[in-house]
């Protein structure tokens, strides 16, 4: 997949097939049209494009709005390519972006700098200087400048019944399972590994805390969840907990993961941790021997689970 950081810096060597949109998640009802412009790309000897904006646009649009987002910009990017969009274009949103014209933004991006042959978009897209201009502008324009316009029924989005908010409510509720139904993939969590206290180390757990680096995206709630990691080509299980740790008076958030069967150094590594099933609250615990009971009674939950999947 070829990336580039600008409309501005796309230069179309084929006619392409368009799908626009954030595409926050890159959830089951999103692939319904990314995995349409893939094939009817390929069909017609076209490449297929992704238009999306960074930061999000009800971001820069509603001020003082703090939207928390289901994926880094890296990780849509990852989960775009492997989808096999040839082309992601993603452009810097800003008031001046917002303020094109519908006819404009048609004209000048995509038949002009796109070569647009067909755009293929969910039923409820709106563009243009406050999202004035809908599907049927689009065929309009469409008509008047020679490209294709596919709108993906309510109908057939609403059979996956799938949004972004709604994996983000489920995400804030702890409801790891059911967000991951709709995402179609587990929900995860990238950061670098950094020294903590070392508190779990000395009753036996001892964990990876993990620094996320991008202040927007989502961590689901608070709580102890069974996770996995991919680490030099293998899957290690273990447990992470979210949250401030209070049985240590602890007051900042943090997110720390114990690995099962597992003694290696991860400071200063990335790593990628996907959350399966959230086991329970967080709690305060009268002592540190409280706490190391029930944590051995979490990796038995654990094991349990793993040893069924």
């Amino acid at each position: 997949m070829k990336i580039v950081h600008s409309i501005k810096s796309f230069v179309a060597h084929k006619p392409t097939i368009v799908t626009i949109g954030t595409f926050d998640g890159v959830h089951l009802g999103h692939r319904k049209i990314l995995e349409k412009i893939i094939a009817t790309a390929k069909s017609q000897d076209c490449e297929s494009l992704v238009l999306t904006f960074f930061p999000h646009p009800r971001m820069v649009l509603q001020e003082g709005t703090e939207m928390k987002q289901l994926n880094t910009l890296k990780e849509k990017i990852t989960l775009l390519e492997n989808l096999g969009v040839d082309h992601l274009v993603v452009h810097p949103f800003d008031k001046d972006f917002s303020r094109l014209t519908a006819e404009d933004f048609v004209k000048q991006v995509l038949v002009d700098t796109f070569k647009l042959q067909k755009i293929i978009i969910g039923h409820d897209h709106r563009f243009g200087r406050n999202r004035t201009a809908d599907i049927n502008d689009l065929t309009e324009f469409g008509n008047a400048y020679g490209f294709e316009v596919e709108q993906i029924s309510a109908q057939e989005i609403n059979e996956v019944s799938i949004s972004s908010t709604k994996i983000r409510t489920a995400l804030n509720e702890g409801n790891i399972e059911l967000a991951n139904n709709y995402l179609g993939y587990d929900y995860s969590l990238t950061g670098i590994v950094t020294k903590g206290k070392q508190l779990g180390r000395t009753i036996g757990y001892p964990t990876a805390n993990i620094n996320i680096e991008e202040d927007y995206k989502l961590i689901p709630q608070n709580g102890v969840y069974i996770a996995q990691s991919i680490i030099e080509g293998k899957t290690i299980f273990g447990m992470m907990n979210i949250g401030n740790r209070p049985t240590v008076d602890g007051v900042t958030l943090t997110i720390e993961i114990n690995f099962f069967d597992f003694d290696q150094d991860l400071y200063d590594q990335e790593i990628t941790v996907s959350l399966l099933k959230r086991m329970r609250d967080e709690q305060k615990f009268e002592s540190l021997d409280a706490l190391k009971k029930q944590l051995a009674l979490d990796k038995s939950t654990a094991l349990n689970h793993i040893n069924l999947l």
